[in-house]
């Protein structure tokens, strides 16, 4: 008999509960207390939801107020010094300190950790701080009082921890560079302290996550995993060793004969290792199949995994579990909660609900026999078979554009050093020239305009002067600020992906399908299911209209190729690298246009380049190529004299600094704010050829910058940059902040352009 289990839960509900909580908390619009109770409830909510849906075991301790790794950090007692914690047990405050940041009654703002992309996924967490003398004791109760709290509402539990190597390769470096390792021996025992308590309250099972046994791991980090679980045996608790993310690779060996009592592998991206495992893998031990995508929202082919599970249990005659492929955080709640999705669309898909429905499914069919669910897999089949054939997703014209794309296409006229005397001809921008990233605040006013047009309570007229009145006020806003390149603000749009998705072929759109992005942040990713091609222009009357404000350069704002695929739910019938170059000619389309209008600086943002970079680096150069030349399709079609800008955000760069160098972007502006500029360490051997602009306000906080920690990132940055070719701007949008303190930070900004200039002039 087959068990069923769920490696994570989406935490934040499927009315987004979690979010509105937590924002109400930080407002003090309700007190902890309240806060706890909605989470209290939300928890309960989704554990009997998974016990409805037929689960052996449940995992707890995957629900997090803001990040999965900072509860870790936390429960280890990894505080950063600089947040002057007590040692005692951390509390909410502390808790949302390390993440956001703090501005203490007396003293100069307090900046939050950083925060990087989770592996390969368009989810954030809390970058672990750690230096050579790094203590560590066990600080945190939460998952311990949600385990209690699942038991005693009879909930057949399975905690979830992040594992000690995983926590540590992740951690960085703060100060006197040391080996990592050298922190396992007084890591290790808070570790055997979380296991032995865990036991103590009853638990058979824990889900110990590293998946990092994905990844090309030295030959040290290798020899750690066997030493420290051969440590991390206790009596009377079994463990679940978990990766996900792809394949074992050459982690094989060492990963199926670990001291644990059961290996979970992620069958969806790495299939190609089941048959290395089964020959493999220590005898007892169980093996947990990652079968579902927990990744995107397509219906499962459950005949395919039928096939896969029957063939396993022939082969291996251990216990074998089935569960999704990874924590279900990546997709949205329940898709009966999209009433305006069509039948035949809907058909298609599967979010978190529905992924547990397959796999009890799965389990039924196995455990019992497929006629037990042969109406279900009926549907299933006949719902995959119309997607296949369906005439909504292929348009010949469309494949045919992208097979005529030439050389040329991909490459501008002339190189940077030409192309910036004559953009500098009409720019006469000071040195430390100063912009925004694109948007500024959504207010609670312009989010009900758009709801209210959306809904058909504002006539498009009235909706199209309104929004006219909001750009020209932020045009006259950055106009007293004394910004040097202005940008119309984004009042009009709702997301950065899903705004363009909305008005180009190929792409659809839930009503609630809200993913965690970090923290409170959620987001509704498209959903790519056919061919990709634009049937008019999407931004250009309203930039051509900000543009009419001023005399000063207006920047045209888009999303580019790669951010549009890696941010939203892509097809699965075709190379991701196929669809990327459909959006890429779409948005070249864009971009012409916008030229064409007079629009001569246009930025094409790329914030999500670096996420999706394959896990092992032999697969690194492909990924690289096509997304570096979508970019190029994007942007080679303007003259030399209009200059591309481009923004990333919140990954590390240094690895794929060429790659980036490759794109040949005029202006990039990335994230350095919170890395102190380490992200510029790459800049000392490799020679940036372009203009770059270095984030110097980290607007994921509501702390305001001061102008001496803007003027000193800056000098920072001068130091690996000639000055000719820095730009001084926030680390992105600014739509998530309040004008109040944007206004002041931008003044701010301004100021240490300006103190800068003379610095330098000097």
């Amino acid at each position: 008999m087959i068990k069923s289990h769920n490696l994570g839960f989406p935490r934040i509900g499927k009315d987004r509960e979690l979010k509105k909580a937590v924002e109400s908390y930080w407002k003090s619009d309700i007190d902890e207390t309240q806060l706890q109770q909605i989470a209290r409830d939300l928890r309960r909510n989704h554990w009997q939801l998974q016990q409805a849906s037929g689960l052996d075991l449940i995992p707890v301790g995957d629900f997090s107020f803001y990040d999965q790794v900072l509860d870790m950090t936390c429960t280890l007692g990894a505080v950063p010094a600089r947040f002057n914690w007590d040692g005692q047990n951390i509390n909410l405050d502390t808790y949302f300190e390390i993440a956001r940041g703090c501005t203490p009654c007396c003293g100069a703002p307090v900046h939050a950790s950083e925060m990087t992309k989770w592996f390969d996924t368009n989810y954030h967490y809390i970058v672990p701080e750690i230096h050579q003398h790094q203590t560590f004791k066990l600080s945190f109760t939460k998952l311990f009082d949600e385990c209690q709290e699942a038991l005693n509402l009879g909930v057949p539990a399975k905690p979830v921890i992040i594992g000690p190597l995983t926590w540590l390769w992740l951690a960085k470096i703060k100060g006197e560079p040391f080996n990592k390792l050298q922190l396992l021996d007084t890591l290790l025992p808070v570790y055997e302290e979380i296991l032995n308590t865990l036991q103590q309250q009853g638990v058979e099972w824990v889900q110990i996550d590293e998946p990092i046994l994905v990844l090309d791991l030295p030959a040290e980090w290798q020899a750690a995993f066997e030493s420290s679980y051969k440590r991390l045996q206790i009596s009377g608790l079994k463990v679940l060793l978990t990766t996900y993310f792809g394949d074992l690779g050459n982690n094989v060996n060492l990963a199926t004969h670990l001291p644990v009592a059961g290996l979970h592998i992620d069958v969806v991206r790495g299939e190609q290792q089941l048959q290395k495992i089964l020959s493999s893998v220590s005898a007892e031990k169980t093996l947990s199949l990652g079968l579902v995508n927990g990744r995107n929202i397509w219906r499962s082919d459950l005949d395919q995994l039928l096939t896969i599970v029957q063939t396993t249990c022939a082969k291996y005659k251990n216990p074998i579990w089935i569960a999704p492929s990874c924590s279900l955080l990546h997709v949205p709640v329940d898709l009966n909660n999209e009433p305006k999705l069509d039948a035949e669309f809907k058909s298609w898909l599967a979010f978190a609900s529905q992924k547990l429905d397959e796999i009890n499914i799965l389990k039924t069919a196995i455990n019992i026999n497929t006629d037990f669910v042969k109406n279900v897999l009926d549907d299933a089949r006949s719902a995959l078979h119309n997607k296949r054939s369906s005439s909504r997703i292929h348009r010949e014209a469309v494949k045919q554009r992208v097979k005529n794309i030439t050389e040329d296409m991909v490459h501008r006229k002339q190189p940077y050093a030409v192309r910036r005397g004559l953009q500098q001809a009409w720019l006469h921008l000071p040195a430390f020239p100063t912009t925004t990233i694109g948007s500024f605040p959504q207010t609670r006013q312009i989010r009900e305009l758009r709801q209210s047009f959306k809904l058909g309570k504002t006539s498009e007229a009235d909706y199209v002067t309104a929004i006219k009145q909001e750009i020209a006020s932020v045009v006259k806003k950055q106009l007293d600020i004394g910004l040097d390149v202005l940008v119309h603000g984004e009042s009009e749009r709702n997301d950065m992906v899903e705004y363009f998705g909305e008005q180009l072929e190929g792409f659809a759109f839930s009503q609630n399908g809200w993913v965690q992005s970090y923290g409170s942040r959620c987001v509704k990713p498209p959903i790519i299911y056919g061919d990709v091609s634009r049937s008019k222009p999407m931004t250009v009357d309203w930039i051509r209209y900000a543009q009419s404000c001023t005399d000063k350069p207006m920047k045209g704002m888009l999303t580019g190729p790669v951010t549009m695929l890696n941010w939203s739910f892509v097809r699965n019938d075709q190379p991701r690298s196929t669809t990327t170059e459909q959006i890429a000619l779409a948005l070249r389309d864009e971009v012409q246009d916008l030229e064409q209008a007079g629009i001569k600086i246009i930025q094409i943002d790329e914030a999500a380049l670096r996420e999706k970079l394959p896990l092992r680096k032999a697969e690194w150069e492909t990924y690289l190529q096509w997304s570096v030349r979508a970019f190029r399709i994007t942007a080679s079609v303007v003259a030399d004299d209009t200059q591309i800008h481009t923004h990333m955000c919140y990954s590390e760069f240094n690895d794929i600094i060429n790659a980036i160098g490759d794109m040949d972007a005029d202006v990039i502006t990335i994230e350095t704010s919170r890395s102190d500029m380490e992200l510029l360490d790459a800049f000392e051997s490799y020679h940036y050829p372009n203009e770059i602009g270095p984030g110097v306000y980290d607007i994921h906080s509501p702390n305001v910058p001061t102008k001496s920690h803007i003027v000193d990132l800056m000098r920072k940055a001068a130091q690996r940059i000639p000055i000719d070719r820095l730009w001084v701007n926030p680390d992105c949008g600014l739509k998530t902040r309040q004008w109040p303190e944007v206004e002041q930070a931008l003044h701010c900004m301004v100021e240490s352009a300006k103190q800068l200039r003379q610095e330098y002039a000097q």
